[in-house]
């Protein structure tokens, strides 16, 4: 009779026992109490071998949960081995389906219960630090709580308050008559913004030499005579990583004028014949994917103040002479044996735009993907399918990890900060130093297994999402866990069938250029990890996924998306000019502004040329109303860059629809307005810390220059009458489907937040409802029903809604693309591509004609017979925009707060069947013993009181006589214990 023992020696003395108070906690711990809650459980787990008194083990979890609410606790639980006894009564409890509840509830208090384990990190803050203007010695006080309007997207509710209820979300509504309906005053001289008219040149050329466009019109900072040395840079191989390059970094940072500093990049190599190079040639290690295009190239830029948009000669350095050498060099051999047709991507064009790109580290190797190009796969790839208990066997691995450190082998194989660390000869390899890069260590757990760390924003020690590293040295067949253990967001579409992309060096060589959907085994969830100096109540989840390579010795990239640099985005703009025909498509890049890195920040301008250079074809171009779209204010949203791809080269192609959308509009294009966040890797911010979706209100000219020139351009154009017809910001969403819109009704916002406003007398264009509802009609990924039009109080300094309130745009919109997939329509239960992404943007080029001023254009039979509006295949189905698209986790992300409680019969039959056997109450009566009668009592008591809290048998509870209730000075009253 052990088991009894122990509880007659529990109840020895009076507990004040399971009350979640902390009073009450710290009295059971400062007791022991906690060992004797332990050795129950151990009793009853041990001797309940039919799974009779499932109830009363499941309570015995329920006290050892609340007893552990408070650090003192835990910390008791895990000092009297309490992980290791949960871990193996949870073991021998998985072999019946009957005991689920009490897998769950011990797998919850182990979660709970596992130490707090700082990063192993020496600084929250990011690897990466820039000066800022003004702040030379300084970098932003960044251990701070993170801005709550901050966290999530335009469109996205407060990260850090998930749970809120409708009521919370009406009160951010904004309400205030006046804001909604007033414009504000400019936030600057009106005399500064004739700065910008020369970002109209569609309004002053003259277009005498239309046929001479391709020479005369050279819109993009580079002249031709550098576009064709482009095509004869060369590559100068090496097989180690510290022959590679070195860089000399900028040593001072730019101001918003885009003022230029002096970059040297220099290289040395060994040449290589094509024939020997295999994929692992192409890791890391080696100098083949070098910036630099010769043995040594300079790149000098003007350093004096140029106005925002002004053109500038980018002058690349005199070659060498001994470049003449080298026009046959290994990598020109193996594109021409291996590379693909990719279209509008050079792979040399590329290389030459990443040689002029500024980033914090210098960085002087190109990621393979990038420079090679990307297709589509051939088909569509499936959301991936969750196996049950998926998260809850990664659990039992991290315990594993406490319990038996002999099987750990915790070795750092990658340090972004520590070039010198030195990997063991069977652990994989990483590698992030490269444009849109993020990975900051690597620590190698068990044989197969790996923790990786992300580099935080620059400047600042939060919004770790976006990954995108290298790794190499795999064993093909061998399934290899990831662990991204510092991920912020409180739930993510991992949970939801989405998968991360790899881009496989060996198929690409192979004729298979593409980032594919990868990975099984997939779950999000919070972790034990805190950060490194735990300045910050952060609370960090865990990104747990499982690949198998397909190839030895193969080097693959992984992402958290398709990945999009900033020099991809220069070289796919060069390419474009060259694609048009300069009499028919008026194509022009100048320079919107200068980064602080030193980066330029592109704007686009594409238009028909006029059909001659008669006066009325000339006032029929400089009266076409504008469309100004803007994409990547956030790094890590490089969804938007590919939609903003699919809409440049629609807009530049021969398509019919294309041809009349130039000829009716005027686009103004800035398909990038974060560059330097973009090429550093961040994720939310730009080099300031800041998220620049944040500072419309009034953006600083000095520390967010893009969004200041590009609010100083729409100002202007709003002063000269060509305030633009639709304002369109593309984003992407991490935590729903599908694509779609938000937009500002002064209306609508009333109506939801339950304004006691007359909207009778409101007078408001519900056109803002077109766009939409067009875009619902013929773009498959589209869901109208994800739309809504309301402005917030914590959005107010977001493009959308300045755009709206202050340019007066009626149809001022941000355009959310998915990470995942679609939940309707013909892409239902598919994850989106970068094919998909491409054709929205072609969709919302497509539902631009539902706004065109000419009727003729619109109903012109020979575009509709163009445009796909075929509703049959079009299945979209309706649901409440604000509430979560998705339903709860199948596994809980968090660890329970209030524990779960479990249905049973009568509790007290329940225990008073398992208290003793008939042949041990026979024993008992037999004794007549005033003792044991009078333990008997305290242990019925106890096990009605103590073992069962309230929440699970209060009817019982409530039964019992007041003379029952106190024994030995022991008083029980409502299921609680007190001395």
């Amino acid at each position: 009779m052990g088991w009894m023992s122990s509880i007659t020696s529990f109840l020895s003395t009076p507990p004040r026992i399971c009350i979640p108070s902390k009073a009450n906690v710290w009295s059971i711990v400062s007791k022991g109490y906690i060992s004797g809650l332990l050795k129950l459980y151990e009793d009853w787990h041990s001797k309940d071998t039919h799974h009779v008194a499932i109830a009363i083990r499941h309570a015995l979890l329920c006290c050892l949960h609340n007893a552990t609410q408070t650090t003192g606790g835990r910390q008791a639980l895990i000092s009297q081995g309490g992980i290791q006894l949960l871990y193996q009564t949870t073991q021998t409890c998985l072999l019946s389906k009957s005991l689920e509840c009490l897998v769950e509830s011990t797998v919850q208090l182990m979660r709970k219960c596992l130490p707090k384990t700082p990063l192993p990190l020496t600084s929250d803050k990011s690897a990466y630090t820039f000066p800022l203007p003004g702040r030379p010695h300084a970098v932003p006080d960044v251990d701070v709580t993170p801005d709550e309007s901050s966290v999530g997207s335009d469109a996205e509710e407060d990260e850090d308050n998930q749970e809120a209820n409708s009521t919370d979300y009406d009160d951010d509504l904004e309400t205030d008559l006046n804001k909604l309906c007033l414009r504000p005053d400019l936030d600057r001289p009106k005399e500064l913004l004739q700065q910008y008219s020369h970002l109209c040149p569609e309004l002053s050329h003259d277009f005498q030499e239309l046929v001479m466009s391709s020479e005369s019109e050279e819109s993009s900072t580079t002249s031709s005579s550098d576009d064709e040395a482009v095509m004869h840079n060369t590559f100068l191989p090496s097989s180690h990583r510290r022959d590679r390059m070195s860089t000399a970094r900028s040593d001072s940072s730019t101001s918003s004028n885009g003022s230029h500093t002096e970059t040297e990049i220099s290289i040395k190599g060994h040449l290589a014949a094509a024939a020997q190079l295999e994929a692992h040639d192409f890791h890391s290690h080696s100098s083949i994917l070098s910036t630099s295009p010769g043995c040594t190239t300079m790149i000098r830029e003007a350093t004096g103040e140029t106005p925002p948009g002004q053109r500038r000669e980018e002058q690349d350095g005199d070659e060498e002479g001994a470049e003449e050498g080298y026009h046959r060099t290994t990598i020109d051999r193996l594109l021409e044996r291996h590379g693909a047709c990719i279209p509008h991507h050079v792979p040399k064009l590329y290389r030459a735009a990443a040689a002029k790109t500024k980033s914090i580290p210098g960085f002087g190797i190109l990621a393979f993907p990038d420079f090679w190009g990307h297709l589509p796969p051939p088909g569509h790839e499936p959301m991936a399918p969750r196996k049950p208990n998926t998260q809850r066997q990664k659990v039992f691995e991290d315990v594993q990890r406490f319990l038996n450190t002999d099987d750990i082998i915790n070795l750092l194989v990658f340090d972004l900060e520590n070039s010198s660390v030195q990997c063991r000869s069977d652990s994989l390899r990483f590698f992030s130093k490269f444009e849109c890069g993020n990975l900051r260590k690597a620590i190698q757990v068990r044989r197969c297994e790996y923790d990786l760390i992300l580099n935080a924003d620059v400047n600042c020690s939060q919004h770790t999402q976006w990954f995108y590293f290298e790794v190499s040295n795999m064993v093909a067949g061998i399934p290899y866990r990831f662990n991204v253990i510092n991920c912020e967001k409180s739930n993510s579409q991992f949970n939801y069938g989405m998968q991360p992309v790899l881009y496989s060096v060996r198929e690409a060589l192979d004729g298979r250029p593409r980032w594919v959907r990868t990975g099984t085994e997939i779950c999000y969830y919070r972790n034990y990890f805190c950060p490194a100096q735990g300045r910050r109540k952060t609370t960090f989840y865990t990104l747990s996924f499982t690949i198998t390579f397909k190839h030895n010795e193969d080097v693959c990239y992984l992402a958290y998306h398709y990945p999009y640099t900033y020099s991809a985005l220069k070289a796919h703009l060069k390419v474009l000019q060259k694609s048009v025909d300069p009499a028919k498509v008026f194509f022009q890049q100048q320079i919107l502004c200068g980064t602080l890195a030193g980066n330029s920040c592109p704007l686009v301008t594409i238009t028909a040329c006029p059909a001659s250079k008669g006066w009325k074809d000339l006032h029929q171009l400089r009266n076409r109303p504008c469309i100004v779209l803007t994409s990547r204010v956030h790094p890590g949203e490089s969804n938007a860059s590919w939609v903003m791809k699919g809409t440049l080269e629609f807009l530049c192609s021969s398509d019919l629809v294309a041809q009349s959308l130039r000829e009716a509009f005027v686009f103004k294009i800035i398909p990038m307005l974060n560059p330097d966040g973009v090429i550093n890797g961040t994720n939310r911010c730009d080099v300031n810390s800041e998220d620049l979706n944040r500072q419309w209100c009034k953006p600083d000219p000095v520390l967010s220059p893009t969004i200041y020139h590009t609010k100083g351009f729409l100002y202007y154009l709003n002063s000269i009458g060509r305030t633009p017809l639709v304002f369109c910001d593309y984003h992407g969403h991490s935590r729903k489907k599908n694509v779609f819109l938000y937009g500002c009704s002064i209306k609508e916002t009333l109506w939801q937040s339950g304004s006691a406003i007359d909207t009778v007398g409101l007078k408001e264009d519900p056109g803002y409802r077109t766009i939409p509802k067009t875009l619902d009609r013929i773009a498959p990924a589209f869901s109208f029903n994800s739309c809504n039009y309301l402005v917030e109080k914590s959005r107010s300094a977001t493009a959308r809604v300045v755009v709206w309130r202050e340019m007066g745009v009626l149809r001022s919109y941000t355009m959310e693309s998915t990470y995942n997939g679609c939940d309707q329509g013909i892409y239902k239960g598919l994850q989106i591509g970068t094919r998909e992404l491409q054709e929205m943007g072609v969709k919302f080029c497509h539902s631009l004609l539902s706004v065109t001023k000419d009727t003729k254009l619109l109903y012109s039979r020979r575009l509709i017979n163009h445009i796909d509006l075929d509703h049959n295949i079009l299945d979209h189905k309706s649901h409440n925009c604000f509430e979560d698209d998705e339903p709860p986790c199948v596994e809980e992300i968090e660890y329970f707060t209030d524990f779960p409680t479990v249905k049973y019969t009568d509790l007290d039959s329940d225990v008073n069947s398992n208290m003793a056997s008939p042949d041990e109450e026979e024993e008992i009566n037999e004794g007549h013993s005033p003792a044991k009668c009078q333990q008997d009592c305290i242990n019925d008591s106890i096990m009605k009181g103590n073992l069962f809290p309230p929440h699970i048998r209060q009817a019982s509870i409530d039964g019992l006589s007041e003379k029952r209730n106190t024994c030995n000075g022991v008083s029980i009253a409502n299921g609680q214990i007190t001395s």
